[in-house]
C-alpha cells in the first residue's frame, strides 16, 4: 500500500478510514489555529490546506466553503459542561470554573470574538453559527430549568435572559475590557446574577 508522510513527519497509509479521520481532524485544528491568528475574514481554504498539510480538494470534498468548515471547527471546541449537583449555586460554580479554563487551554478566547464580530454582518454565517451557539448554551439552560423546578428561581423567569445575565459578564470582561479572567470572579458573579434573577424577571421583559 502506498505510504505518505503527514505534516508532523509521521508515516501512514495514504488511503483508508484512519488516514481520512486524521486528515479531517488536521483540517479542523488548522482552521482553529488560523481563526485565532488571522480572524475569519483573512482565513482562506488555501491557508487551511497548507497548514493542515492537505490539498484544497480534500477540504472541498468535506465542506463546500469555508463557512461550514469554520462553524464545524468551532462546534468541536469544548463548551459548558452539564453539571447537576442538586443546587443551582453548585451547578453554576462548577460549570463556570471549568468554562473559564477553556479560555486558557483552547483557542476559544480568540475564535469566539472573531466569529461573533463577523456574524453581525454575515447572514450566511449567522444561519449556521447561531444554532451551534444555542446548543452550547443548553447545559446552562438545563441548570436554570432545574432550579426553577426546585423552587430556587421564579417560575416566570425568562430563561434566555437569565442565561445572558450569568455568562454576559465573562464575555464583557474578556472581549471588551481585555482584563484577565480569574476563577475568583466566579463566586461574586454568581452571587450578583442570582440576586437579580431572584428579583423575578418576567418572561418577555
Amino acid at each position: 500500500m502506498e505510504k505518505s508522510t503527514d505534516r508532523n513527519g509521521r508515516s501512514g497509509a495514504s488511503a483508508g478510514r484512519p488516514r481520512s479521520e486524521e486528515a479531517h481532524q488536521a483540517i479542523l485544528d488548522a482552521t482553529l489555529e488560523l481563526l485565532a491568528e488571522v480572524g475569519f475574514s483573512a482565513l482562506t481554504v488555501e491557508g487551511v490546506a497548507n497548514r493542515a498539510g492537505v490539498g484544497k480538494a480534500t477540504i472541498y470534498r468535506r465542506w463546500p466553503s469555508k463557512l461550514p468548515l469554520v462553524v464545524e471547527a468551532f462546534g468541536a471546541l469544548p463548551g459548558l459542561e452539564d453539571v447537576d449537583t442538586g443546587d443551582l449555586v453548585g451547578d453554576l460554580s462548577e460549570m463556570l470554573r471549568s468554562y473559564l479554563k477553556l479560555f486558557e487551554t483552547t483557542p476559544l478566547a480568540a475564535v469566539l470574538p472573531s466569529l461573533a464580530g463577523e456574524r453581525a454582518h454575515n447572514p450566511q454565517l449567522s444561519e449556521l453559527f447561531d444554532p451551534v451557539l444555542r446548543g452550547r448554551r443548553q447545559p446552562l439552560a438545563a441548570a436554570l430549568e432545574r432550579a426553577v423546578k426546585r423552587g430556587e428561581l421564579p417560575a416566570d423567569l425568562d430563561l434566555d435572559l437569565a442565561a445572558d445575565l450569568v455568562v454576559g459578564p465573562i464575555a464583557v470582561r474578556l472581549f471588551f475590557t481585555g482584563r484577565t479572567i480569574h476563577p475568583r470572579i466566579v463566586d461574586p458573579l454568581i452571587e450578583l446574577a442570582l440576586e437579580g434573577l431572584r428579583g423575578r424577571t418576567p418572561r418577555g421583559a
